[in-house]
């Protein structure tokens, strides 16, 4: 029986499409807003959805487009409006929607779509996930302006501080639909003026520049030279510092001309609140593309995500991210992932074990210096985990900011400037 899921803010609408469903034999499943709808997507996986446009918090064709970025669009969708305008319908089509339905829905226009949608045969599609799903994270939407902004203006990117299924899901931010795609890194022979004539227009990856041999290196350096006149779009990724590729015996030239245009994946420090959301997007990916079994996370595993001391470094927190998503897919027992299962996949920090330790001596002093000495620990580990922002400091510790100054300075807590913002 298939799963038909009905997305529309009008309760009137959603039960008179839901019982025309019903009898003609479908699974029906009703979702009043963006937010349930999501929700019911990464639960049920529904055979089709018809979607609303105009909806109070999330508009249809956004949430479209946020299922095509996040690769979640392996299952037709037909929008349905009052208002629709061939505009409105043909940017709907561009962004994967199998048909479009203007209100007030005719029954058998109603019926003959639907029946049309389930049959149809196309391949179940895997698009990649790119940095447009992670749009409700203001310092992600912050990195991909500056990303698609270089772009614009240079056909050489390197991406700093991340490696891999990263670096892959900032590559394909860049490249246009339909366009074709190139990782050298898999390209063992010598790259030709054929090979790349066949990629025109399209992308060219390097994950991680460190794995590249000596012909791969030729090869690179051959694209680099052919970029502008083919139309190519070249992003590669390495991190490590480029000084150590020289040292390996790297073209300084070719290394010279990667390094001229580079940006790094801002740090996840001090987005502790985002983290769930972004690794939920992660484990779906995982999951869409048949890499590991279906999976979600308990609010437990979230919690524990969300607290974990991540570090300034972008190398690492989003390529610990994303490794530590995949691993615990991978290893959980249950279809359900639990904060345990976070814990036992997570190293014990050094300085988490120190800081620890440095609460015994604290039960020896008279209460006074104990809570003083308390207090400066807490507000240390806090500002460590917040990346430095005050503002969120101030929020986490429930103190105005005039008097969160005060405090820190009476314990003898240095700001820089960084800590300042």
């Amino acid at each position: 029986m298939a799963i038909i899921l009905v997305v529309d803010d009008e309760v009137g609408i959603r039960e008179l499409l839901s019982e025309i469903l019903i009898d003609e034999g479908y699974d029906v499943r009703l979702a009043e807003n963006a937010t349930a709808a999501r929700r019911i997507r990464a639960e049920l996986r529904p055979d089709l959805v018809l979607l609303d446009i105009w909806m109070p918090d999330t508009d249809g064709i956004s949430l479209l487009k946020e299922w095509h970025a996040a690769g979640l669009l392996n299952m037709p969708v037909v929008m349905m409006s009052g208002h629709g305008t061939i505009d409105t319908a043909v940017e709907a089509t561009k962004f994967g929607a199998f048909d479009f339905l203007e209100k007030p829905i005719a029954l058998q226009k109603l019926l003959s779509t639907v029946q049309k949608a389930l049959k149809h045969d196309a391949p179940p599609q895997h698009p990649p996930l790119t940095l447009e799903a992670f749009g409700r994270s203001a310092f992600v939407k912050e990195f991909k302006r500056r990303l698609e902004q270089a772009a614009a203006k240079s056909p050489l990117v390197l991406i700093k501080g991340a490696t891999g299924g990263m670096a892959e899901i900032c590559a394909r931010t860049l490249q246009s639909p339909r366009a074709p795609w190139l990782d050298l890194s898999s390209l063992s022979s010598a790259l030709t003026q054929e090979m790349l004539e066949k990629v025109t227009g399209g992308l060219i990856f390097v994950p991680d520049l460190a794995v590249l041999g000596k012909m791969q290196q030729m090869n690179l350096a051959y694209a680099v030279d052919r970029l502008d006149k083919l139309n190519l779009q070249l992003v590669a990724a390495v991190a490590r510092p480029l000084s150590t590729l020289s040292e390996a015996g790297w073209d300084n030239k070719l290394l010279t001309k990667l390094s001229e245009v580079w940006l790094a994946l801002p740090p996840l420090a001090g987005h502790a609140d985002e983290l769930p959301e972004i690794a939920a997007l992660l484990l779906t990916n995982f999951i869409e593309r048949g890499e590991v079994q279906p999976r979600r996370f308990s609010t437990g595993a979230l919690n524990a995500l969300r607290t974990l001391p991540w570090k300034n470094q972008p190398e690492a927190s989003w390529g610990d991210l994303y490794a530590l998503v995949r691993n615990l897919a991978l290893t959980a027992l249950e279809d359900e992932i639990s904060a345990e299962d976070v814990r036992r996949v997570t190293p014990v920090e050094e300085n988490a074990e120190s800081e620890m330790a440095s609460l015994m001596p604290l039960f020896g002093q008279p209460l006074r210096e104990a809570r003083d000495a308390f207090e400066k620990l807490y507000f240390e580990h806090h500002l460590r985990l917040e990346g430095g922002n005050m503002t969120k400091l101030a929020e986490r510790s429930g103190l105005e900011r005039t008097h969160l100054y005060r405090k820190l300075k009476q314990l003898g807590i240095a700001l820089n400037k960084r800590h300042e913002e």
